[in-house]
């Protein structure tokens, strides 16, 4: 008996210690970024779409240690050349060892294009073009966006139907129109600027930079309204909250309880939202480099090695198919880790497996 009762009281303190240890796990929780990264990690296509935008930024780095060879040198007697493996995966391609038209040439991992340069080493180096024009999209609606919309949000009033109406007549020109008649009037008005003047150093930026700046610009200048939109609208719907008054009813000033109470609260949505939105940044380059309006040639876009390889598509699809899967892979990553972050920062979601 005296065993028995013994071991009962083991059983009843072992529980005890169970609850105890379970109570202080509830006690000490965990941030809501923190349960979110926990959700993201279970998430397996999006943890893909990271995995696939780490390995992309890495290739954009060392594209001068990983391109085998410079992207920009020209040799003719290559032009349109591949490797066997190639011309064995497209039937039309006919190596002219066997009577076709395309040269055998193993010096070039995925080929060559029609003016002899490195297929991989254009991918290679135009990632960066891709991932430059994704981050900077989101920076430039975040840095105009955000601030417009927490202006309205906050103050109301005259100044929030001033700056929506601003939105609204931004909103009335087709985006992708709006963005080719900038870039046209950016190509054609900055190419013979004045010495001295603010039109020659953009357009020796511009230069310097491959022809980004103005598709930077571009994209800046027609980016912003939805992020001014959503941060209007999350600030309406958390100003009038408890927290905030109390930080009002303690004399907080307001740039003060605008940084501090509602825009961290708010950010969940807009990181979300953002992410979701670069694919579009990135399809909008590559149209624009598509057309003729992007980069400026020889720096490598995807967009425009898609719009080179289109002419010969018929001879040689790989010229246009192995740009438009990098393409495709990058732009699939972000939006599947954009749909990643929509459930992990959802607040409704969290606690749930």
């Amino acid at each position: 008996m005296a065993v028995a009762e013994q071991n009962q009281q083991s059983q009843e303190t072992a529980k005890q210690g169970s609850r105890v240890s379970k109570l202080n796990q509830y006690e000490k929780g965990e941030s809501l970024w923190a349960d979110a990264w926990k959700r993201l990690r279970r998430n397996k296509p999006a943890l893909m779409g990271l995995i696939v935008i780490l390995f992309w930024i890495i290739v954009a780095f060392l594209a001068p240690l990983l391109a085998p060879k410079p992207y920009d040198i020209q040799v003719l007697a290559d032009n349109n050349a591949a490797p066997r493996w190639v011309i064995d995966m497209f039937p039309q391609m006919v190596a002219k060892d066997d009577g076709g038209f395309v040269t055998v040439s193993s010096n070039y991992p995925l080929g060559a294009d029609n003016l002899g340069r490195d297929l991989l080493s254009r991918i290679i180096y135009g990632a960066r073009v891709s991932l430059a024009v994704a981050f900077i999209g989101p920076m430039a609606a975040l840095a105009v966006g955000l601030s417009v919309g927490l202006l309205a949000g906050y103050l109301g009033g005259r100044v929030d139907n001033f700056l929506m109406r601003i939105v609204d007549l931004m909103y009335a020109f087709p985006t992708l129109l709006f963005v080719i008649l900038l870039m046209t009037f950016f190509r054609t008005g900055f190419a013979n600027p004045e010495p001295g003047t603010l039109s020659a150093v953009l357009g020796r930026l511009d230069s310097s930079s491959g022809g980004m700046l103005f598709i930077f610009i571009g994209i800046g200048l027609t980016s912003w309204m939805g992020m001014a939109r959503l941060a209007r609208g999350q600030v309406l719907s958390v100003r009038e909250k408890e927290y905030i008054e109390a930080a009002r009813a303690l004399g907080g000033r307001n740039r003060r309880i605008v940084t501090s109470h509602i825009l961290p609260n708010i950010l969940g949505p807009i990181v979300v939202a953002e992410t979701l939105t670069i694919p579009s940044y990135i399809a909008t380059e590559a149209f624009l480099s598509f057309i003729g309006l992007g980069v400026n040639p020889p720096t490598p876009s995807w967009g425009m090695m898609i719009s080179d390889g289109s002419r010969t598509i018929g001879s040689y699809p790989h010229q246009a198919l192995f740009p438009a899967l990098a393409l495709f892979s990058i732009m699939f990553a972000f939006n599947f880790l954009g749909d990643g972050l929509r459930d992990a920062l959802d607040p409704r979601m969290r606690g749930v497996d």
